[in-house]
C-alpha cells in the first residue's frame, strides 16, 4: 500500500505547475510515495504540459471545476495511502520536507494532521499568510496563526520552532490521514473554496482527534494564486463559508450569542470595506450573509450529526475572547504577545 499520496488540485494553471511541481518531484522520493496532480477541468494546456513533461506523476482528470473541496474529495476517491498530502500548486517544498511529518504520525498515532512551517514564498524570511506556524480560531470564528495575526505577518526567527497543537492545519499544506479525512465525511464541498480546512480540522478535534504543525518541515507559499486578497469574490467565500462553518460547529449554548454578535461585525466590516472605497467588497460582504440566510437550514442536519458526535466540547485552541479585541484594543499584533488566549 502506498505510505504517502501527494495530490495537487490544479485548474488552468499550467505555468504553476512548471515553476513548482519540479521541486515537489525532487524533494519527495522515496519507496510508498506518489504524486499526483488532479486536474479541476483545465482550459488551458495543463494536462497536455502534465502527460509531456511530467510523465512521473499521476494524473487524475476531472470534466469540470468542482472548487477546492469537492476536487479533492473527487481526487481521494481515487487515493489509497495510509497518508496523503493537500497541496496547493503554487507551493515550493524543501529537502526531506515529508520527513518529519511521516515521522511525527507514525509515532502520535493520536493526531489525526498536521502541517509543516509555511513561509512566504515572495519573502522567504518571513511567515505566509495562510498557515504561517499552525492556525487558532477564536471566538466569533476569527481564523489567525502562529506567526500572523489579521495582517501582520511576522519574520521567521525560530520563534515558533516547537510542535504544537493547533486549530486547524492550512489547506496550502495538509498532511493528513486517509481515515481520518474519510470518517468524518472530507472537506464541505458546498463551501467550493475557502474556509473548507477549518471546518474540516473542527469537526476531527472536536471529536477527539488532534491537529499539531510541525516547524521542522518547512514549504514556500505564493499565496493568493487562484483568488488574490481583495477579490470580491473570495471576501464572498470567506464570510459566507464562515458563518456556516460557525452554525454547523458551535455548541448549542453559544450559536445565539455568537451569531448575534459576528452580525455586528461583519456590518461594521462593511463600513470599513466602504471607507477604504471598496463598494464591492462591501457588497460582497452583504450577500454573503444573505446567502447564509437562505442555505441554513440545509446545513441543520450535519450540524446535528456533528454535535451528536461531538466529544471534546471545549476546544483549546479555540480562545473564548475575540482576536479583534486583543489585536485593536489591547494592541498585540504578535502571536506571542498572546500570553493568555482566554482574558
Amino acid at each position: 500500500m502506498t505510505k504517502v499520496s501527494i495530490v495537487i488540485l490544479n485548474w488552468n494553471g499550467c505555468e504553476m505547475l512548471r515553476s513548482f511541481l519540479p521541486s515537489v518531484i525532487r524533494h519527495s522520493q522515496g519507496d510508498g510515495i506518489e504524486i499526483c496532480v488532479a486536474d479541476n477541468g483545465s482550459t488551458d494546456h495543463s494536462v497536455d504540459i502534465l502527460r509531456r513533461e511530467f510523465p512521473s506523476v499521476r494524473l487524475l482528470l476531472f470534466e469540470q471545476n468542482n472548487g477546492f473541496a469537492d476536487g479533492y474529495n473527487l481526487a481521494l476517491q481515487q487515493v489509497e495511502a495510509t497518508y496523503v498530502v493537500l497541496l496547493n500548486s503554487d507551493v515550493e517544498v524543501t529537502p526531506h520536507w515529508l520527513n518529519p511529518l511521516i515521522s511525527y504520525l507514525d509515532t502520535h498515532p493520536e493526531v489525526a494532521a498536521c502541517q509543516p512551517k509555511i513561509r512566504s514564498w515572495h519573502n522567504q524570511t518571513v511567515f505566509e499568510h495562510a498557515g504561517a506556524a499552525g492556525g487558532f480560531i477564536d471566538r466569533y470564528g476569527y481564523p489567525f496563526c502562529r506567526g500572523r495575526l489579521m495582517e501582520v505577518v511576522e519574520e521567521d526567527g525560530g520563534q515558533y520552532d516547537t510542535i504544537c497543537p493547533v486549530f486547524w492545519a492550512t489547506g496550502a499544506a495538509l498532511f493528513i490521514r486517509l481515515e481520518d479525512y474519510r470518517k468524518v465525511g472530507g472537506l464541505d464541498g458546498r463551501f467550493f473554496a475557502h474556509m473548507e480546512e477549518i471546518d474540516l480540522c473542527w469537526r476531527l478535534r472536536a471529536r477527539g482527534r488532534s491537529i499539531v504543525c510541525i516547524p521542522q518541515s518547512v514549504v514556500y507559499h505564493v499565496g493568493g494564486a487562484t483568488l488574490k486578497k481583495e477579490n470580491p469574490r473570495k471576501t464572498f467565500l470567506n464570510f459566507r463559508n464562515n458563518l456556516v462553518m460557525l452554525y454547523k460547529n458551535l455548541p448549542s449554548d453559544e450559536l445565539r450569542s455568537v451569531m448575534r454578535v459576528r452580525c455586528v461585525l461583519d456590518y461594521v466590516a462593511m463600513l470599513v470595506f466602504l471607507l477604504k472605497m471598496q463598494a464591492p467588497n462591501a457588497k460582497a460582504v452583504l450577500e454573503a450573509r444573505r446567502e447564509y440566510a437562505v442555505i441554513r437550514s440545509s446545513f441543520t442536519a450535519v450540524r446535528e450529526d456533528n454535535l451528536k458526535k461531538t466529544v471534546v466540547r471545549i476546544i483549546p485552541e479555540r480562545i473564548k475572547s475575540s482576536i479583534l479585541w486583543q489585536f485593536y484594543v489591547k494592541r498585540r499584533k504578535h502571536f506571542s504577545q498572546l500570553l493568555n488566549f482566554n482574558e
